[in-house]
């Protein structure tokens, strides 16, 4: 998956944002929380499940977000070594994960 192709992805999905911040990272969000990063030079970070992130850390496919891992969030180096498949799908169940801890009243505003 290329970086363009993972922001599409991310953008694609209900109520979600872009924003630049952090010396050019690409933040998505949902309302103000956020559910994905993608960092320069293809590297991105995303909001996983506690069981993927366990699969993903010991397996090595991923490592602990920096700043971020105790909310069992993972990173990975390179984004355009990855299936694009399990990218979108990590990007569904991160935007999901975040998702549900918005309020009721900010799921109603986002239409969710």
């Amino acid at each position: 998956m290329t970086p363009s192709q993972f922001e599409a992805a991310a953008l694609a999905l209900p109520a979600a944002t872009k924003v630049v911040q952090w010396g050019g990272a690409r933040v998505f969000k949902i309302g103000e929380r956020i559910f994905a990063i993608a960092g320069l030079g293809g590297a991105i970070s995303l909001k996983v499940t506690d069981l993927a992130y366990e699969v993903l850390v010991e397996t090595g496919q991923a490592r602990p977000a920096p700043y971020l891992a105790r909310a069992k969030w993972v990173a990975f180096d390179e984004i355009e070594s990855l299936d694009d498949g399990e990218v979108t799908d990590w990007l569904k169940t991160a935007h999901a994960l975040v998702a549900a801890r918005l309020t009721r009243a900010q799921r109603t505003e986002l239409g969710l």
